[in-house]
């Protein structure tokens, strides 16, 4: 919400938390069929995008996220040519996917196209791969696309989700991890954003004790920084179709990234002492 025309703020009563922006303007609100969609200009974070009055994405920070859905999952398949975004209508994941000289074909599907055309009026940047031939976006419902594709004919699958209500919440349960499952390749890896380590433990164990049962091996937490979410700190989860090692990413990394390296990739698969004890 927007109080006094300057700040906009996010906050949890549940969580017993918020975050704050300061605001020069509204550029662009609308309720399309599925969640109203805004965007503001802040003072020092750029622009920020909102979805049913939550934060999205900034200028500012949205690199941190982009990056550690994509690179350490599809460095950690090695050799992945097809993939398969559900969600992340900005397109800042489908650019990270494209810039993998492996990557043959990358889909898109977001069920709600009016996200992209505004992504791509107020974050252009985010959405300069979208001509790329090997992107396909498709404005449809993700969990039907995955639930009629065919078995083995994916590589990775990247669930770019809001959270778990409104649109998003049938990408959290175990009818929707086994479609994954049967979709995914032996070898293949779906990665799923799994909100923050530190207040979202329960949904965390959740969702992996979900991916188990629907056949995936031991899921792994890849955790990261994302200050404009709440409590500061993110996390996505790397579950392999089938046990099997992942492969570790080059030292010197192929193409411009502004967070992952090498060293980011292992330290993010580190696992702090009281989610260990479980």
């Amino acid at each position: 919400m927007v109080r006094d025309g300057q700040w906009y703020t996010e906050a949890s009563d549940e969580l017993g938390l918020g975050f704050s922006l300061k605001i020069r303007d509204k550029l662009h609100e609308e309720r399309s069929n599925f969640q109203t969609i805004a965007v503001y200009e802040t003072e020092t974070f750029g622009r920020l995008l909102t979805i049913d009055g939550l934060v999205m994405l900034t200028d500012r920070d949205n690199f941190i996220y982009h990056e550690m859905m994509t690179h350490p999952a599809l460095f950690s398949h090695g050799r992945a040519r097809r993939v398969v975004i559900i969600g992340g209508g900005d397109c800042g994941t489908l650019r990270e996917v494209l810039k993998h000289a492996t990557v043959e074909s990358a889909m898109q599907i977001d069920i709600d196209e009016r996200v992209t055309r505004v992504a791509e009026q107020y974050f252009p940047r985010l959405t300069e791969s979208n001509a790329d031939p090997r992107a396909e976006l498709a404005f449809i419902d993700g969990v039907a696309w995955m639930r009629d594709a065919p078995a083995n004919s994916v590589d990775v699958i990247i669930i770019d989700s809001t959270d778990p209500i409104g649109p998003a919440e049938g990408l959290f349960n175990a009818a929707f991890y086994e479609q994954c499952h049967h979709v995914l390749a032996d070898d293949g890896l779906l990665v799923q954003q799994s909100e923050s380590p530190l207040v979202h433990t329960t949904l965390i164990d959740d969702m992996h004790a979900a991916m188990q049962g629907a056949g995936f091996a031991a899921p792994q937490l890849v955790g990261f920084p994302q200050p404009s979410y709440p409590s500061g700190w993110w996390s996505a989860s790397l579950a392999p179709a089938r046990a099997r090692a992942l492969a570790e990413p080059p030292a010197a990394i192929p193409f411009h990234c502004d967070y992952y390296t090498a060293d980011i990739h292992r330290a993010a698969f580190a696992r702090p002492a009281f989610l260990a004890r479980g």
